[in-house]
């Protein structure tokens, strides 16, 4: 099994066509043998896109899948939301492009500018003036880390 782990910000331009170049330092990332397919899937609590590797959105759909009783109206209710909001992506060979979904882009609020932030087992696309906004202040950061390395 080959996990992806990406790690850095990278600014991009989304056309009007909802297009964007997939970052060279992202795709540099991904292990030989891992296909070049992707899931884009809104985030449930902020206004940013989630993008996994195929092979990494099978793993954590499945886990979900399995934390759900599909007898329970409210759970498949859930599950048809969670996979509503996704959609394959895979970059063209030529350019490397992707093309995000309108229905996607409103959720999200994209506009031209958007950062690809490496999040380790994924990466989130944000707006650019959004994922600024939404920055961690620094002595939230630094309390949150204390407070952690007192559970360790």
């Amino acid at each position: 099994m080959n996990v992806s782990t990406f790690i850095g910000d990278f600014s991009a331009k989304l056309d009007d066509k909802g297009r964007v170049v997939f970052p060279a330092g992202l795709k540099a990332l991904v292990p030989e043998g891992v296909e070049m397919k992707f899931v884009l899937h809104k985030d449930i609590y902020q206004d940013c896109l989630e993008m996994y590797t195929f092979e990494q959105w099978q793993r954590q759909a499945e886990e979900t899948k399995n934390r759900l009783n599909f007898f329970n109206p409210s759970h498949a209710n859930f599950w048809r939301k969670y996979m509503q909001d996704s959609a394959i992506v895979v970059p063209d060979p030529k350019l490397g492009r992707i093309s995000i979904p309108g229905n996607l882009k409103e959720m999200t609020g994209l506009t031209k500018d958007v950062i690809f932030a490496g999040k380790g087992f994924k990466i989130e696309i944000w707006d650019a003036a959004t994922y600024r906004e939404k920055e961690m202040p620094t002595d939230q950061y630094q309390a949150l880390a204390q407070e952690l390395s007192r559970t360790i």
